[in-house]
């Protein structure tokens, strides 16, 4: 079995980090905006996975338990934010986040 070069990951892992930013600092649409902060966690769920085959302790298996808390908080942001995005739907008519001023009637 070969081992997979560890600049692949990190290029692959640099280049979601940089599209989730990118997504973050550019979109407007608070779902898009969601989106792009899931693919930035992804990001760091792939380093942690894969830098957990280099460690000595519990077979590697640290960094697996890692990725599996980081989906689950994941999971949490995305309910809590699509709670908001109903909310700021229901109340202000839109989803954009330029004219979302404040979530209170």
């Amino acid at each position: 079995m070969t081992a997979l070069p560890v600049e692949g990951f990190l290029v692959l892992s640099g280049g979601l980090l940089a599209i989730g930013i990118f997504g973050l600092l550019t979109r407007r649409n608070f779902i898009l905006i969601l989106i792009a902060v899931e693919i930035a966690m992804n990001a760091t769920i792939l380093n942690f996975v894969y830098f957990a085959a280099f460690a000595p302790t519990a077979a590697g298996l640290s960094g697996q338990a890692i990725a599996v808390v980081l989906i689950g908080f994941a999971a949490t942001e995305v309910a809590v934010g699509l709670a908001i995005v109903l909310a700021l739907n229901r109340i202000q008519g839109t989803i954009n986040v330029a004219q979302a001023t404040e979530l209170k009637e």
